[in-house]
């Protein structure tokens, strides 16, 4: 099986699709790591991890496990690991440790590619409802923004991360991270599906040789009702991507994945279920979408985040449509 690569700006490669592993809030965390071994003896290369997600531990073990295993092929510059510093770290002595304690959990010497998770200092305490509202929360200010990507650029520089980059940015937020760091982001992981295409900082990242990294790819089935999709979004994705499925004999959920690869995306999609798993790497593997195909799915793109980042709201912000920067530019 074939599987797609993409390269970063320095030229170093990754892996055309990863597995994300967020998905302690469904699954047991043990249950996840057994997906991540079962994962890797499949072809995958890329692990999205996160402090956060509660499970860094116990992939761990199966990293290590991989690693040792001397009748496994693999081996550990195979493998391409992601983790991301957590909103409550983003000072200047918390960066570090939350790096450390990543590798430290993930039992390596370094990580592949370390991201600053949001680029807010405010987080949900552990056990709190979606609709929580953190009374701390503060909006974006560039310059504590970038008191923690220069910790970011500290660990670049000291070997224990190969790259650094972004997650849940928006252009105006880049377009001051580019012009005052001195180590650019290599990635930005943000919300991509066909219904969320989010072309223009899509297309910005892509001039600037940062590779986007779409997490959500097949959309987000365990959000709370509140956010689910309209009936008519859902009924449009559905005429247009169930039948480019039809025409290939694949899962729609297939169509969004080859979508998101020729497009240019790396998409991380979570599951705990081999034949899941299995069928995602066959879809970006196998026959490529036409160009007729592709120019149909953009018309899919309706702006219908997913993700709403309950996690900005301050001030009496009701909705992620209320919340501004302090320059005036949407925060989300």
């Amino acid at each position: 099986m074939q599987l797609p690569v993409k390269h970063l700006r320095n030229g170093d490669s990754i892996p055309g699709i990863g597995l994300g592993t967020f998905g302690s809030d469904r699954y047991d965390p043990r249950t996840v790591s057994s997906a991540v071994r079962q994962a890797i003896d499949m072809g995958y290369r890329l692990i999205d991890c996160a402090a956060v997600y509660g499970n860094e531990p116990l992939i761990g073990e199966i990293l290590d496990e991989v690693c040792r295993d001397s009748t496994n092929p693999v081996r550990r510059s195979d493998l391409f690991i992601v983790s991301k510093v957590w909103n409550d770290s983003h000072g200047k002595r918390d960066v570090y440790r939350s790096c450390t304690q990543s590798l430290k959990d993930l039992r390596l010497e370094y990580l592949d590619l370390y991201i600053v998770h949001w680029p807010f200092p405010n987080y949900h305490p552990k056990g709190a409802p979606p609709d929580y509202h953190n009374p701390d929360a503060k909006p974006y200010i560039h310059e504590r923004f970038m008191e923690t990507w220069r910790q970011m650029e500290r660990l670049r520089q000291a070997g224990f991360v190969r790259h650094i980059g972004t997650s849940n940015m928006t252009i105006p937020k880049l377009e001051k991270l580019v012009q005052d760091c001195v180590i650019m982001p290599s990635a930005n992981e943000m919300e991509l599906h066909p219904t969320f295409q989010q072309p223009e900082l899509f297309d910005y990242c892509r001039e600037l040789n940062i590779l986007p990294i779409g997490y959500s790819p097949l959309g987000s089935p365990s959000r709370p009702q509140r956010d689910k999709t309209p009936d008519d979004l859902v009924d449009m994705e559905q005429d247009v991507v169930t039948s480019i499925a039809k025409n290939h004999g694949l899962h729609p959920a297939q169509v969004c994945l080859k979508w998101a690869v020729q497009r240019g995306q790396v998409p991380i999609p979570f599951s705990v279920k081999e034949k899941q798993l299995l069928s995602n790497l066959e879809a970006v593997s196998g026959e490529p979408l036409s160009d007729q195909e592709m120019e149909k799915l953009k018309e899919v793109d309706s702006d219908n985040r997913l993700i709403k980042g309950q996690v900005f709201l301050w001030d009496g912000a009701k909705d992620w449509r209320d919340l501004w920067d302090i320059n005036g530019q949407i925060t989300t």
